[in-house]
């Protein structure tokens, strides 16, 4: 399948889909839980459909209905006493799920078995394996330590050091060692991506789970013994869905309101807005409405998006749209995402006449060049997909993508909402 996109101006309203990050954190929560837990406004997504099927497979009892506030999944936990399946746990292209099962995994004496499609085949997992490991699971894994993993606890606790290349190995063994035997302590070297932690620490804390961290988050120890809760929780809506809007206003002149976000929420992708503001839009955050408006030709800018990763793909688009010079640096974790971002997106955008100097941990573009009228790679990334979506709305002859319902994995809705804002933009 694909999208094609053509020049446009975005104007109106939308709504975007609940967080995907916690989304997963409150399946995986409820799963464990005793007793029923509600999900309210959940994001609906082929990665959230992967944990939640998971979480049936490992024992979990789940039913979705709809009431006046929306969809509602109503999950049963198992108490901590997971159900070890002999069949093969598919999570299909779920980074996030992977991570936070396979420790969740390792609190239980069963043998878990997880895989995936191609991609989460080449996602690294050594690092979250060999503190594991270290903690007192027995693990297997294909070479480089990739799926297909094996999974064998429980943890004993325990003292562990892990490398932060991705945030979701700290979150996996943060969500893990509260279910551990003994007491744990968690040494942190070079973490990236500190507002997807504070989203694990908040489901943590209001889970009433002991812990102490240090304010650098390089320490934390962790109580075992302990026990999750069932709970009622709104998922709030997705900072990083709601990129796409904004990059669309910024790059077709437009002006787009995006309902619901709230700005006291953990998610990194929040910073987003500043980093429009600082490229020339106008940003008002409302209770009920935020509003980008374009006020005139982008500006380059220098943006380190290390609290940010997943929004490396728009915002290098938007830079081709700005005058001068924009530099995306210090997010080598975006090489290790469903694709490395910083190798794809400079390929593609210079299939489409960007002038961009690659750099281990980032990006520099110069803005003007873009050209349209050119077929272009998804590489089966969703925020690959969709921002290149975006840059053939600002462009005469606009832009083909392939591998199109990548897309689905984390906003469905995509093409209908942008529809919704005036652009061309269609399925093919």
């Amino acid at each position: 399948m694909k999208i094609r996109a053509a020049k446009s101006i975005l104007a109106g309203t939308v709504s975007v889909p609940g967080s995907k990050s916690h989304t997963i954190r409150g399946v995986v929560v409820a799963m464990m839980a005793e007793g029923e837990s509600t999900l309210r406004q959940p994001l609906v997504s082929g990665d959230t459909l992967s944990c939640l099927d998971a979480a049936k497979i490992m024992g979990a009892k789940v039913a979705e209905l709809h009431d006046g506030g929306g969809l509602v999944w109503k999950i049963t936990g198992v108490g901590g006493k997971l159900v070890a399946p002999a069949a093969v746990i598919d999570l299909g292209n779920s980074g996030t799920s992977l991570r936070l099962l396979a420790g969740l995994a390792a609190t239980s004496r069963g043998k878990f078995r997880f895989d995936g499609d191609h991609s989460l085949r080449g996602r690294p997992m050594q690092i979250l394996l060999t503190a594991l490991q270290k903690l007192g699971a027995r693990v297997t894994a294909a070479e480089g330590g990739k799926c297909p993993l094996s999974v064998t606890g429980p943890l004993r606790g325990g003292e562990a050091t892990v490398e932060g290349k991705s945030s979701q190995f700290i979150s996996s063994l943060l969500f893990a060692l509260p279910l551990a035997i003994g007491d744990s302590e968690l040494n942190v070297v070079d973490l990236n991506e500190r507002p997807y932690v504070e989203i694990t620490l908040d489901w943590l804390q209001s889970q009433g789970v002991e812990f102490q961290a240090s304010a650098d988050f390089a320490t934390f120890t962790i109580k075992g013994g302990q026990r999750y809760h069932a709970f009622d929780r709104a998922i709030p809506a997705d900072f990083s869905t709601a990129t796409f809007a904004a990059a669309g206003a910024a790059v077709t002149g437009g002006e787009v309101s995006i309902r619901n976000l709230d700005f006291a929420d953990r998610q990194g992708d929040k910073l987003v807005f500043e980093y429009f503001e600082r490229m020339g839009m106008k940003v008002e955050r409302g209770a009920v409405l935020t509003t980008v408006r374009s006020q005139g030709p982008l500006r380059g800018v220098e943006l380190d998006l290390n609290a940010t990763p997943d929004a490396l793909p728009a915002m290098a688009v938007a830079a081709c749209f700005a005058e001068g010079h924009t530099a995306l640096l210090n997010v080598p974790q975006a090489r290790i995402k469903e694709t490395d971002r910083i190798d794809v997106m400079t390929r593609e955008l210079r299939a489409l006449g960007a002038d961009i100097e690659e750099l281990p941990d980032g990006m520099v573009i110069k803005g003007g060049l873009l050209k349209g009228g050119v077929e272009v790679h998804g590489h089966d990334d969703h925020r690959v997909v969709m921002a290149l979506a975006i840059a053939g709305l600002g462009l005469e002859g606009g832009v083909t993508v392939d591998s199109a319902e990548a897309a689905a994995v984390t906003y469905p809705d995509f093409v209908k909402d942008f529809q919704s804002l005036g652009g061309d933009i269609a399925l093919l």
